[in-house]
């Protein structure tokens, strides 16, 4: 909305200028984000306390010390991330580049899907909400639709392409089957941030990581004379996504405020799902889709000890490890929770660092 509102003053007003720059436009969505949730955080945490009485109900299969530590701690703190991501976005954003209106979907859309959850969850006071058959029809509804518009907006052969690290010239012509592909990776994404949101300040975390890194390679996707030394393929449009991303740093770092140890408030899956479903369409948009799976690796390991865990009780009637997700196994091994949180931030920067090389390694 600035973009639009200002910088067609440039002529007049020579500072306006700055308006035109990706670069200053993400520091304000950061910014405008952060001061968002500082605001809005409170006020939101003190309704959903008193709308929801109990909080988040626990389960009852999890760690038995969550029972006494978490218990009355109000969910849905997802709402106060959305609401930063999505006024930052609208505020600093192009809003004539398509690929920020459906992104926005995603991520909304996503997040409805969470919400919608959580509020069964609070008024039942029970762990199961949507269904788990209803819940995946409507995730992958919406990116089907997302990943049918970004084959659309974007140009030929990428449209309908998957790159491949390291190679520079490597693109395999998914043809159609891109449009399911790309949907298993944005409901993959955010099904695995929803399974690492166990932990306060677990999930986060990571997702802050891994959307300043997305935020880097949407800037360089987007711009054709880094684009062309770094030989990554050049995607127009998409430098406006490094907005999207900022928004969601400022809006998590806010959010971080409230949900450090011990939480105020808990993400839920209207956050969870919402965060995971953006990054995996930014990755989609940017043609980085296997990148994701490297930067948001944390992402993948918690997902995998749960396919592991189940796979093998089921075959075996033996589980691998001693609770799933992965954070809880070391949990039952008697690691404190801060210990537990803190070594997997470590893990996520290491592997944004090594998601990042592979844009020079080729």
């Amino acid at each position: 909305m600035l973009y639009h509102l200002l910088y067609p003053l440039t002529d007049d007003i020579n500072a306006f200028n700055v308006f035109r720059y990706i670069t200053f436009r993400s520091g304000g969505a950061v910014l405008t984000a952060l001061l968002v949730s500082f605001l809005a955080g409170p006020r939101l945490i003190d309704w959903l306390r008193v709308k929801q009485g109990k909080g988040q109900p626990i389960r009852a299969d999890g760690p038995q010390s969550h029972v006494l530590t978490k218990k009355g701690t109000p969910t849905m703190g997802g709402v106060l991330v959305l609401l930063g991501v999505t006024v930052a976005t609208l505020l600093w954003a192009d809003l004539t580049n398509r690929y920020v209106w459906i992104v926005l979907f995603v991520t909304i859309g996503f997040g409805a899907v969470g919400f919608a959850d959580d509020f069964l969850k609070v008024s039942r006071y029970n762990t199961r909400g949507v269904p788990g058959k209803l819940k995946l029809v409507l995730e992958a509804s919406i990116a089907l639709i997302a990943v049918a518009a970004f084959s659309y907006v974007t140009k030929s052969p990428l449209n309908e392409t998957l790159t491949v690290p390291f190679f520079k010239d490597v693109l395999i012509d998914l043809g159609w089957f891109f449009l399911p592909v790309g949907a298993f990776v944005i409901v993959g994404a955010s099904n695995a941030v929803n399974l690492t949101d166990g932990l306060d300040g677990l999930a986060i975390v990571p997702t802050m990581i891994a959307a300043a890194s997305f935020a880097l390679i949407a800037y360089l996707v987007g711009n054709i004379v880094f684009a062309n030394y770094l030989q990554i393929h050049f995607v127009a449009g998409t430098g406006e996504l490094a907005i999207f991303c900022g928004a969601i740093v400022g809006a998590g770092l806010g959010f971080l405020w409230f949900n450090a140890p011990p939480a105020m408030v808990f993400m839920g899956d209207t956050g969870s799902l919402a965060l995971g479903g953006a990054l995996g369409a930014v990755s989609v948009v940017t043609k980085h889709e296997i990148v994701l799976a490297i930067i948001g690796g944390l992402f993948v390991l918690e997902t995998v000890s749960v396919i592991v865990q189940v796979a093998s009780f089921r075959l075996t009637g033996k589980r691998v490890f001693r609770m799933a997700p992965l954070h809880h196994h070391f949990e039952q091994k008697g690691w404190a929770e801060p210990t537990v949180v803190i070594r997997f931030w470590i893990i996520s920067v290491i592997l944004a660092l090594a998601g990042l090389a592979t844009l020079k390694l080729r």
